[in-house]
């Protein structure tokens, strides 16, 4: 979308007179005709733009389609930048590439209204350039410097996640021509960017040859306006679509200032009459040429569920998945893209578009799908059934999981460029949509783990209803007023409940629905249900878990993710204490309102049990004989992020993996956000559970209750919940009441110390707490090993 960026970018100089005539001065150059045409100086590798549009606008946007290759630094092959709202303005000898403001509008036939607004509002410079040649209304100038300028932002990416100093270097610089092309409605430019650096991170190391040169391609497109005729539609906060909006100051003072409509794409029935119809324009993704098989199969599969959805509204192959020609560039506006992204590491797939910024119209959709996804599914499945027994090596269920999962992945970050937002709670209504983050729905039979249903196939309903709100054809205004209510009516009485990221991304949020990598409909079901399949995965895993020739240390590769099986739920489970049920509700859509409530009592002191549960060294315990059969890593194999961060060196730390989980857990249910929810709770409802109950509960369990399971974890796990509790009690945003209430149990945990406790760090224990109580302060925090990298799976 547009920023306003309140900055002149770029200003170059063309050493030429602008009375040259534009045929001498091109006389040896190559021409590309087109919507901006544009010339290449090979003697001095220089593109010349041949600027005829004044005062029109057109859209500027810019990508990456080389990238850096590190999911940690964020710069990835094909990812876009901003989509921008451009015009050409000339001022003598000077060219000026303005960015117009399309946030702020007066929508009116009053010019002076207009004008207002314009002159209220900055707009943006973001080059400017000296005319080099000119014939009549046409003028040249040099755009190579601007091509060649940091416009991504990857120096200052590199500086956020300290990865050193960088700068655009022009003598390492040039431009690539295989990829700059003009079009009768757009015109590409692409360039090869060396950026130089001192004091390289990790990261920047890790993917480069050489860390002090990182090499990327930078691509500019300028874009013809879409033709008139697209019709936007209102966004509701249930209709399941991204928002796009801007400030109109012409409307009535009784109507809101913020217009808010859905991103879509433009699609219209041939026979607009007809119950089923071919659209004018298909909507056609072109996958990646370079995708292997059978990851290409599932991708085109998972990208074509969408079709599905457009059928059930009277469409006809009006989605479309095909591979992209040989001759085509996936950075041409005109392709909607799959791309297939190799990374250093397992990261974060996403799907992104080229928006007109005036509309919201859907120009062009960008899936980017990380390859390492799929073997991380793979290694998870292997990781849970151990299948390598006598001499079995078949493993076509494991890998039938994982083309599952990135089946789906396929069709939700697609969604995404067809406007439709997240949906977290559809995991709720059984699986309904493909735009919820899903967790493999893993069963035991009969003593077995199976994986046959672990991802849904196919559009869900509540896919069906986002692409029925959003691109249902309608014969006038009115009919499409009716025809969205009686839409957004259908799915409610249909108990489809939708909840996306402001409400559910982080654990700390107070949504009691809507939750990343859950499944089912009761959160602590299903938090029972993952924790004994992950029990069994443990018992179970050992040499069968490894494939003839694997190093023995390799098996930490696989328990990792089973180990930490449970944390995906956590997350659900813990938002059930201090959470609240709510939906997305307008004004009138029911009989009563039915605003927020907060969770049962019973549920949140169900979920608190299993949370503290899940601390506890009878739950966190690896089996011995899997300990006893894991060596330190192998000569020739790597230490990588995906192991346990331990305290033994090189020797597998099961104390320090259950003091990660264990945390991770305290983290989620400490939270003050939610320690506030809860105190408010208490002090509004009998029955509600107290900011000193949960203190209490995990000191009861892990101090008071001596005679328990040890495994050789308890005297690590009662020094983690006790850092945790001090960690919460001594954070500045905590509430003054939550703060006392957390001190009341601490008290009481004192005079245990004092009376009752045969623990030898008694005490030791007593004089920090004395510390506490005098100066307010604890400074014996633990500093807690991370975790090993958990989303995405």
């Amino acid at each position: 979308m547009i920023r306003k960026i309140m900055c002149l970018l770029v200003c170059i100089t063309a050493p030429v007179s602008a009375a040259t005539d534009i045929t001498t001065f091109t006389e040896n150059m190559e021409k590309r005709d087109g919507f901006i045409p544009f010339y290449y100086d090979s003697e001095t590798d220089k593109v010349y733009l041949a600027v005829s549009r004044w005062q029109q606008p057109l859209l500027f946007q810019s990508s990456l389609p080389h990238g850096v290759g590190s999911n940690d630094i964020g710069l990835d092959r094909g990812q876009l930048g901003d989509t921008r709202l451009v015009q050409f303005e000339r001022f003598g000898n000077k060219v000026m590439l303005r960015q117009l403001n399309t946030r702020y509008r007066a929508l009116s036939d009053n010019r002076a209204e207009q004008q207002s607004i314009n002159e209220a509002f900055a707009d943006s410079v973001i080059a400017g350039f000296t005319v080099a040649a000119g014939t009549d209304n046409t003028v040249l100038i040099d755009y190579t410097p601007y091509l060649m300028s940091d416009i991504h932002g990857i120096s200052e990416r590199l500086a956020d996640r300290e990865q050193g100093n960088y700068q655009a270097d022009s003598e390492r610089s040039g431009v690539y021509l295989p990829k700059s092309k003009a079009f009768p409605k757009n015109t590409e430019l692409e360039v090869m960017v060396t950026f130089s650096g001192s004091k390289p991170g990790q990261y920047v190391s890790d993917v480069t040859p050489d860390p002090q040169s990182l090499s990327v391609h930078l691509h500019h497109s300028f874009i013809a306006l879409p033709e008139p005729g697209y019709e936007p539609r209102a966004f509701h906060p249930y209709s399941g679509f991204w928002k796009f909006s801007y400030f109109d100051y012409a409307t009535a003072i009784a109507e809101p200032l913020e217009q808010k409509y859905i991103i879509r794409h433009r699609l219209q029935k041939k026979d607009p009459q007809a119950a089923s119809s071919e659209p004018v324009e298909q909507i056609v993704y072109y996958l990646d040429p370079g995708i292997p098989e059978p990851v290409m199969g599932a991708l085109k599969e998972g990208a074509g569920w969408w079709n599905q959805a457009f059928e059930a509204i009277g469409y006809e192959n009006a989605f479309q998945v095909k591979v992209l020609p040989e001759d085509a560039d996936p950075m041409d506006v005109r392709y909607n893209v799959i791309q297939w992204v190799h990374r250093a590491t397992r990261g974060w797939s996403y799907g992104s578009s080229v928006i007109d910024p005036r509309t919201g119209e859907l120009l062009k959709g960008h899936v980017t799908l990380g390859s390492l996804r799929v073997r991380q599914d793979y290694l998870i499945a292997l990781g849970l059934t151990s299948p390598f027994t006598g001499e079995n090596t078949e493993t076509d269920p494991q890998q039938l999981m994982a083309l599952a999962r990135i089946r789906q992945l396929s069709a939700h970050e697609v969604g995404h460029t067809l406007g439709i937002a997240h949906n977290f709670a559809a995991s709720e209504n059984g699986r309904a949509s493909v735009m919820d983050y899903p967790h493999p729905v893993i069963r035991l039979e009969n003593g077995e783990i199976v994986l046959d249903e672990a991802y849904a196939s196919g559009m869900g309903d509540w896919d069906l209803h986002a692409v029925a709100y959003g691109y249902q054809d309608y014969e006038s205004e009115a009919a499409e007023a009716r025809g969205l209510a009686a839409q957004l009516q259908q799915t409610r009485e249909a108990g489809l409940l939708f909840k996306t990221d402001a409400d559910t991304r982080a654990a700390r949020h107070g949504s009691a629905s809507g939750h990343m990598w859950d499944n089912g409909s009761d959160p602590l079901d299903a938090f029972q249900q993952i924790s004994r399949v992950r029990e069994h995965a443990l018992e179970k895993m050992g040499l069968a878990t490894l494939p003839d020739g694997a190093s023995l240390s390799s098996l930490e590769d696989a328990l990792v993710p089973v180990y930490l099986l449970h944390r995906y739920q956590l997350p659900a489970l813990a938002k059930q204490i201090g959470g609240v049920e709510y939906s997305y509700e307008l004004k009138g859509e029911f009989a009563s309102p039915h605003g927020q409530q907060p969770v049962a009592p019973a549920i949140q002191k169900k979920a608190l049990a299993l949370l503290i549960d899940a601390t506890t060294a009878d739950f966190l315990r690896l089996p011995e004989n899997l300990l006893a059969l894991i060596p330190p890593t192998a000569f020739g194999d790597d230490i990588t992020r995906e192991h346990f961060n331990g305290r033994m060196g090189r020797v597998l730390d099961p104390v320090t993996a259950a003091e990660s989980a264990a945390d991770y857990a305290l983290s989620l249910l400490l939270h003050p956000e939610r320690l506030h929810r809860v105190s408010w709770q208490h002090s509004q409802r009998r029955g509600m559970l107290s900011v000193e109950q949960i203190v209490s509960r995990m000191l009861d369990i892990h101090w008071y209750q001596e005679e328990k399971a040890d495994y050789g974890l308890n005297a690590r796990l009662r020094h983690v919940v006790l850092n945790a509790v001090m960690r919460t009690l001594t954070a500045p945003e905590l509430a003054p009441e939550v703060r006392t209430n957390i001190e009341v149990a601490l008290l009481k945990f004192d005079r245990w110390l004092k009376k009752d406790s045969d623990l030898p760090e008694a005490a030791l224990m007593r004089q920090r707490l004395a510390y506490y109580w005098e100066t307010g302060e604890w400074p014996y925090m633990l500093e807690i090993k991370p975790l090993p990298p958990g989303s995405p799976i």
